[in-house]
């Protein structure tokens, strides 16, 4: 057998991101499927939204302390296969639970603790990788979310539009087979560490620098303003824009995916020719603007146009705030990915929410839900103008 190496330990990872792309947008496809099958509410998905990534806040909180202890190879193996069984129950428990709404949440909840071992540990793996150009193939990893979600997209839509939407339990069993067979994989593939043992900060010392506490509200800034428009995209598309579901899930999450997959290569790209501080607060200002067109935009098309430049906007967030914040702080180790992930999942629940709760109290109205949250990119604008210069720990 040939000798597996950290070539294939980084397709471990490009396959982790898109496991993570599943559980991030194949559930916000079935929205208005839920809503009409089981009489869902607005507020009621959006609270699943929520559990998701509180949920996934958690296991990022517990990652911090016990991930090394527990090692990387375990941890990644347990992730891909909470994924699994998550998806899996998300097809069965709505229909034999008396509550079909008690059914989603616990499936939910089950592949959000894989998304949080994913976020948490695939970074940093693939960060320890010893390969050139690191803080791009950083940018690279995360384009795989984006090619994964475009996949879900058009896959899953593809299959509605000839069997019906209502086969979406047989397309869920088929997603468990990335996660069913990453797991294995990962078992087998070299695992470095991201920082000597011994030598990473302990987290007491993370949280004594205040550079750390920017970092932390960057990513929670980083997860609202993508999230808010990501998982929103294909019901703003349905009610908002009057479209077909298939119309739908193409014209909103589709799209976004696609031009934040091009965002983060364009990334991969210049790296090496742009500040990253600079392109961050470049993609914040366009975020911004995103939004308003998005939601105010007086014709469908244009709205759909803002949908794909927040795509593009967003793209560099994430990724580039682990990027500027492993610059800054080279020793921060696992729990310095884990924090900021967990950082990053309050956002991704606190920014959803904001939408869902906006839209509910206002009849409804997704337009002005999604326009509560341009908070989020003008707080980042705000933070990285607060940014200040030089390595915060050596």
């Amino acid at each position: 057998m040939k000798k597996l190496t950290y070539k294939h330990t980084m397709l471990c990872c490009y396959t982790g991101t898109v496991s993570q792309a599943i559980v991030s947008n194949f559930v916000p496809l079935l929205f208005l499927t839920f809503q009409a099958q089981f009489g869902f509410s607005l507020e009621q998905i959006g609270l699943l939204v929520s559990m998701n990534f509180v949920t996934q806040l958690i296991v990022d909180a517990l990652a911090a302390r016990y991930a090394d202890r527990i090692g990387y190879r375990r941890a990644i193996i347990a992730g891909q296969i909470s994924i699994t069984v998550g998806l899996i129950l998300l097809s069965i428990l709505p229909y034999v639970l008396e509550h079909a709404y008690v059914g989603v949440a616990l499936a939910t909840i089950i592949y959000a603790i894989g998304g949080g071992l994913n976020e948490v540990l695939i970074s940093p793996i693939a960060e320890a990788c010893p390969t050139d150009g690191n803080s791009a193939q950083l940018s690279l990893l995360h384009s795989f979310y984006c090619w994964g979600s475009v996949a879900v997209v058009l896959m899953s839509t593809a299959i509605f539009g000839v069997f019906g939407v209502d086969c979406w339990r047989v397309v869920a069993w088929l997603w468990v087979l990335i996660p069913a067979v990453n797991a294995i994989a990962f078992s087998k593939v070299p695992i470095a560490p991201l920082v000597a043992e011994g030598k990473s900060l302990r987290i007491s010392e993370l949280f004594s620098l205040r550079i750390f506490w920017l970092f932390m509200l960057l990513m929670l800034c980083a997860g609202a303003a993508e999230l808010s428009m990501a998982q929103w995209a294909s019901a703003f598309a349905e009610s908002g824009l009057k479209v077909s579901k298939a119309v739908g899930d193409l014209a909103g999450p589709c799209f976004f995916a696609l031009m934040m997959g091009v965002g983060r290569v364009v990334e991969y790209k210049i790296s090496a020719k742009i500040p990253m501080k600079k392109y961050l607060l470049i993609c914040a200002l366009l975020c911004v603007l995103s939004y308003l067109i998005s939601s105010l935009a007086p014709h469908p098309v244009l709205a759909l146009m803002g949908f794909g430049l927040g795509g593009f906007a967003v793209s560099a967030m994430w990724p580039g705030t682990l990027t500027l914040a492993q610059e800054t702080c080279p020793r921060g180790g696992t729990a310095m990915f884990a924090i900021l992930a967990l950082c990053g999942d309050v956002g991704c629940s606190a920014g959803p929410a904001l939408v869902g709760f906006v839209s509910g109290v206002l009849q409804d109205n997704l337009h002005m839900g999604l326009l509560s949250a341009v908070i989020f990119p003008i707080v980042m604008a705000l933070g990285l103008f607060a940014r200040g210069k030089g390595k915060a720990h050596e």
